[in-house]
């Protein structure tokens, strides 16, 4: 049995998979290639808050940990929509008591850090920047960012979880035949801004809700603080008219948000500053193939599968791979010949058919969740979920709540559910009799022609 591990990158994906691996009892190197972020301050303006869902937490309860975590996540239980003209309308995302938690990326980085390295056999080792990897030997070289001396390691298995950027990957890349790599860039980028606490400490909007302000081809969202403020995301083109191009000076920036988000501007004092401040940061697909080499080396996490965030399912994503290799470790006795085939037979259409909802979420973000009859279609999907549990769950729903369900077969699901939804809203007066038994009778009608 393989005993020692190399897991390259110190980040949310590489630290909790040095939890699973080190209660097996294997002997784990995690090398990140920043310092440790736990003793500098970190500089503001590259952060988009997290939103932990039940795959992520289904991961972290596989090593005993959710309730550590619990203690620095809120939960959201809806979207909460921010009209232009000042009307704001309340979204639950599922039933009874079903929340995302929104957590800070560097708050739950640094959490996962501490309890991996309170497994006595695994061993975190900062500032240390991938440079090669030997196939041949799993030999890994490293060069210190303090000292620029170069080091070796040599292990059994090799993990990748270095990021949209991975430099492991990249290592593949260079030494694989017919290694498939595509990456695509939204036209928008995204910019971090703040709503802070009110003089006494207390959340100026919703505390328990996401907050969007959909405005078409751009977007706002906050998501609370367990200190009382908001992390602000606001996602804009990089071009055009309205864009990160058009907003030069802070009279461009204090206009446009006057005349775009009149009702968070008197909430956000610092904003002229944190928008010439904070960096415009692009948002990147990945995907690659293969992701598993000599049955000895994988990558995970974004090495595997960058996403953009607007199914909040890029860390839950990850996470849920932690979950199935360490199954396939269960059902294959730590046969890793078997292993690592399978997790990437498994992985791979569930990470593609997760990236492809991402994007078609944020086309629903920005420019759906202010449409009237968007919001009817939402409606008689919950409505017929209530009424028929077994036959109809919303594709919001399968991704978010139901880990159970693979992303591959929610994506068709929720292909098979808008062709229905589209010959709903089609029928005269909809919506007056939406919640007839006509559209109930048609809905059925559709599913039993599909299945």
């Amino acid at each position: 049995m393989s005993k020692t591990v190399t897991i390259v990158g110190a980040g949310l994906v590489g630290s909790l998979l040095s939890i699973y691996l080190a209660k097996r009892g294997y002997k784990i190197d995690v090398f990140e290639r920043r310092p440790d972020m736990r003793k500098i301050k970190m500089s503001a303006g590259k952060s988009i808050n997290l939103a932990l869902s039940d795959r992520g937490w289904k991961g972290l309860e596989g090593v005993g940990i959710a309730e550590e975590i619990k203690k620095i996540a809120i939960p959201m239980y809806g979207r909460y929509i921010h009209n232009k003209d000042g009307s704001t309308a309340y979204q639950p995302y599922g039933k009874y008591d079903q929340a995302i938690y929104s957590v800070s990326r560097a708050e739950i980085n640094m959490r996962l850090v501490d309890l991996a390295e309170q497994q006595p056999n695994v061993k975190i080792h900062f500032n240390e920047r991938c440079t090669t990897i030997n196939r041949e030997n799993i030999e890994m070289h490293f060069e210190n960012a303090e000292t620029k001396q170069s080091s070796s390691v040599k292990s059994d298995i090799l993990f990748g979880s270095d990021g949209a950027f991975a430099a492991s990957r990249l290592n593949m890349q260079l030494t694989t035949d017919r290694f498939e790599y595509n990456q695509h860039y939204i036209e928008a980028g995204y910019k971090e801004l703040i709503i802070p606490p009110g003089p006494n400490g207390e959340f100026l909007i919703e505390k328990n809700a996401l907050h969007i302000w959909p405005r078409g081809t751009f977007m706002m969202i906050a998501l609370p603080n367990l200190d009382g403020d908001f992390t602000c995301t606001l996602f804009l083109p990089f071009d055009g008219e309205k864009s990160f191009a058009s907003l030069k000076t802070k009279e461009q920036v204090a206009s446009f948000f006057k005349a775009e988000f009149p009702d968070a501007l008197p909430l956000m004092p610092t904003l002229l500053n944190d928008f010439m401040n904070n960096p415009a940061s692009a948002l990147v697909t990945v995907k690659c193939y293969p992701w598993t080499f000599d049955n000895k080396i994988a990558l995970i996490g974004d090495a595997a599968h960058a996403i953009v965030p607007f199914f909040g399912q890029g860390m839950n994503c990850g996470f849920e791979d932690c979950v199935v290799l360490n199954d396939l470790i269960n059902r294959h006795k730590e046969d890793w010949n078997k292993i690592l085939p399978e997790y990437q037979q498994l992985r791979k259409p569930d990470a593609d058919a997760i990236a492809d909802m991402a994007i078609m979420n944020f086309i629903e973000m920005r420019d759906k969740t202010a449409d009237p009859k968007f919001l009817l279609q939402k409606k008689i999907e919950a409505r017929f979920n209530q009424k028929h549990p077994d036959k109809w769950i919303p594709l919001y729903s399968m991704v978010t709540y139901s880990p159970h369900i693979r992303y591959s077969v929610a994506l068709r699901e929720g292909q098979k559910q808008e062709a229905i939804m589209q010959k709903i809203m089609a029928m005269p007066d909809i919506e007056n009799k939406w919640d007839s038994v006509d559209a109930e009778r048609e809905m059925l009608k559709y599913l039993e022609a599909l299945s």
